[in-house]
This record gives structure tokens, C-alpha cells and sequence, in this order.
């Protein structure tokens, strides 16, 4: 293949938004739903009984209207959009458009095996870019939540399903490559506890902020309109190459002794503390996938030899923990007790005001909570160190605990 514009496409990426005032985060994680767009199911790591392939459920959560969920993962479809024979799938999922899509979808890819001999294998590949989850997943479907967790994990078994109107339905190496925009509500509201132990949730990729990156009145402003459109068409470019990119990915020597020490220590060592809570089991166990799905992305944004090197390993270790702070935020959120999401609620608008009286606070929350289940909330938070009360201008005042123990 021809030199690449970008040594590494997720960094050009990364400073092709430098106009938007979304986090860095949301920037990165929708790179990395493009890539694996791009690769489809034309790569993979064979580990025999299994495979690790390149698409991951990417869920973008924030407040509405504060971080632009939606406007930063739309900059990833744009790109990806723009690649020949990629297909996206439907944004509402019913087995009966998933079923029609992955037909649509369907065709035969060519590729070298380890002995550099060409091959070809069937497949099908969908990305899906949604900007309001909500409309998309249908979380009491269990049919559909079991589909989907099968994809992620990459079996070597058809996509097989019979409905009374389309007959069966049957497709060989399907896969699935998601990037969802939502709210911390629709979180608390969709998903369940079960789901965060062991089901779909923590196969998720949760990417959450609740703060703007830098205020940008004008983005226009940031980078000039010629160096946009050229970093625009070298993005391209370059993706268009790595959409090239087809056969099976090999774990260098160094790479797998890497592999090795961080897998014993991973399940010997016990568990973490910010992991504790049984609630985290399920995505612990999975770490070591998310690493390698991870590994993938950054080797062939990085290179055109199908090789994962310890870098690319240890890279992708680095950014899963530390975006796992923000993830874990949100497991907490759900089945959570009434209590405790008053807490959370009141500790969120005091955040917001910097300092209100009891009164002021009670006039902001009145609507969606009852006056004895407030008070019920403020004790707690005093309790557990979260607020403390001043005086300013011989008024007390209620406001965040600086050091919260």
C-alpha cells in the first residue's frame, strides 16, 4: 500500500476536531468506531474457538445539549460514510431489519492467509450510528439483547432466525459495529442491574462527560478553511487504505509474553478496588477482549502489516482505565435506589449553583421529588460528606464538600 498521510489516523483524527467543544474522549472513541467500520470483518485475531474482531458497542452519555454527543460522533459517520461498499445498518432494530440489512450487506472478501495464498470468505458487516439510543435499542427485547451479545464476542457461528413473514434467515460472519448517543436518565431508566453484570453492559464501551472540552463560539474560527479541507481529504484517503487492510492479524512474540504476565496478574492479583462492587464482574472478565478489540483498531491505524505489537497492547490498556472512572459512573447510575439517585440529583444541582440556600434548592427540585424524600436525600449527602453548610452574607448556605471523605 501507498504511504499514508497520518502515521497514526486516530491522532489526525483527533486534531482534524480540534474546532469542536466536545470532549477529546468522544473524539477518540468515534475514531475508533470509524476504523473498525472501515475494517469490517476482513480482519480478525483467530484464537480457534473464537475470534476477536474490530467492532465494538460505543455508547456516548452526557447531559442534553452540554457536550454534543451527537455532533462529535457524527463527524466519525461522515467519514465513514464515504467509503465504498459499506453498509449501515437500520437505526430502529427489529430482528426483521437487522435480518434485511445483513442480506444487503452480504458479499465475499478477499484476503491472504499466513502463507500469503488468496482467499476468500463470506461475510457481512453493518455499522450503525444512532443519536438518540433510545430509538434504536429496545432494552426489554431479550431476543434482540442476545443477539447482540453474541456479535460482540465474535463466534464462528451464521446468524441464523426464523420470522413467520421473512422465512429464515441465515448469514455467515456477521457483524456489528455500534456508536450511540444518550442521556444518564435513559441509562437509569433502559438498563437494568442484570445488564450491567454480565449482559450486554459490559460489553458496552461507555463513554461518558458532562463538561464541555473549551468554549468555541465560532469554529469556523479554529482551523482555516484551506488546512480543514485538505486534513479532510487526507483523513479520507488514508481510511480508504485502511478499509484495504484484509486477513488475519498476528500477536508478535513480545506482544503475547506482554499478554501473558498482565493475564496472570489480572486474575491473581484480585480484584481492584474502584472494581469491588459485583456489579463490575462482568465487564472485569471481558478486560483482556476490550484490550485486544482495542489493539486491533490502533494497529491498523497505525500500519498496514497485520502484526499487534506490545505498544499497541499496552496503548489500548491505558486508555480502557482511563476511561474506566467515567465508565463505572455510569454502571452506578443504574438500579440504583430511589435515595440514592436523589442524592445524586441534589448533589447536581448544587454543583451546577456553586452555593443555594435549603429553600433555593427545594424551589429547583420540587418537581421531582416529595418534600420528605428531599430532606430524606440532604441528611444523606451531609452524612456521607458530600455538602457541607457555610454562611455567606449571614445566610447558610448549602454547597459541595470540598474534600469529601
Amino acid at each position: 500500500m501507498a504511504t499514508r498521510n497520518f502515521p497514526d489516523w486516530i491522532k489526525g483524527y483527533i486534531e482534524f476536531t480540534e474546532d469542536s467543544e466536545a470532549p477529546t474522549s468522544f473524539h477518540f472513541w468515534a475514531a475508533v468506531w470509524t476504523i473498525a467500520g472501515a475494517l469490517q470483518r476482513r480482519v480478525w485475531i483467530d484464537m480457534r474457538k473464537f475470534q476477536w474482531v474490530p467492532n465494538f458497542y460505543i455508547i456516548f452519555v452526557g447531559p442534553p445539549g452540554i457536550v454534543a454527543k451527537s455532533t462529535s460522533a457524527s463527524v466519525g459517520y461522515s467519514f465513514l460514510a464515504r467509503l465504498e461498499n459499506n453498509h449501515f445498518g437500520p437505526e430502529s432494530l427489529t430482528w426483521q431489519g437487522l435480518g434485511k440489512a445483513f442480506e444487503d450487506a452480504f458479499y465475499y472478501a478477499k484476503y491472504l492467509d499466513q502463507n500469503q495464498e488468496e482467499k476468500t470468505m463470506p461475510m457481512s458487516s453493518l455499522s450503525i450510528f444512532t443519536s438518540e439510543l433510545g430509538t434504536m435499542l429496545v432494552t426489554e427485547d431479550q431476543k434482540l439483547i442476545s443477539f447482540l451479545i453474541e456479535m460482540w464476542d465474535g463466534k464462528r457461528k451464521p446468524f441464523e432466525h426464523k420470522t413467520a413473514a421473512s422465512g429464515e434467515i441465515k448469514i455467515d460472519n456477521p457483524l456489528l459495529n455500534i456508536l450511540g448517543c444518550t442521556t444518564p436518565s435513559w441509562i437509569q431508566d433502559n438498563f437494568s442491574p442484570s445488564m450491567i453484570t454480565g449482559g450486554l453492559a459490559s460489553r458496552v464501551i461507555f463513554v461518558y462527560a458532562d463538561q464541555k472540552r473549551k468554549l468555541i463560539p465560532y469554529p469556523d474560527e479554529v482551523i482555516a478553511d484551506s488546512s480543514y479541507w485538505e486534513m479532510d481529504g487526507k483523513l479520507i484517503e488514508d481510511l480508504q487504505k485502511i478499509a484495504q487492510i484484509a486477513g488475519p492479524y498476528e500477536i508478535s512474540q513480545e506482544a503475547r509474553a506482554w499478554g501473558h504476565e498482565w493475564y496472570a496478574q489480572h486474575w491473581n492479583g484480585g480484584t481492584p478496588r474502584h472494581m469491588a462492587s459485583s456489579r463490575y464482574g462482568g465487564y472485569f472478565s471481558r478486560k483482556y477482549g476490550h484490550i485486544h478489540k482495542l489493539a486491533l483498531i490502533l494497529a491498523a491505524a497505525r500500519r498496514d502489516e497485520r502484526v499487534i505489537v506490545r505498544e499497541d497492547l499496552e496503548t489500548a490498556l491505558t486508555i480502557l482505565e482511563g476511561a474506566e472512572p467515567n465508565m463505572l459512573r455510569v454502571f452506578e447510575s443504574v438500579g440504583v435506589a430511589e435515595e440514592a439517585r436523589n442524592v445524586n440529583e441534589i448533589v447536581a444541582v448544587v454543583r451546577a449553583y456553586g452555593a443555594v440556600t435549603v429553600e433555593e434548592l427545594w424551589g429547583l427540585l420540587h418537581n421531582t421529588m416529595e418534600l420528605k424524600k428531599f430532606k430524606e436525600a440532604i441528611a444523606a449527602a451531609n452524612k456521607a460528606n458530600q455538602l457541607q453548610t457555610i454562611r455567606h452574607d449571614g445566610v447558610p448556605k448549602i454547597t459541595l464538600r470540598s474534600n469529601p471523605t
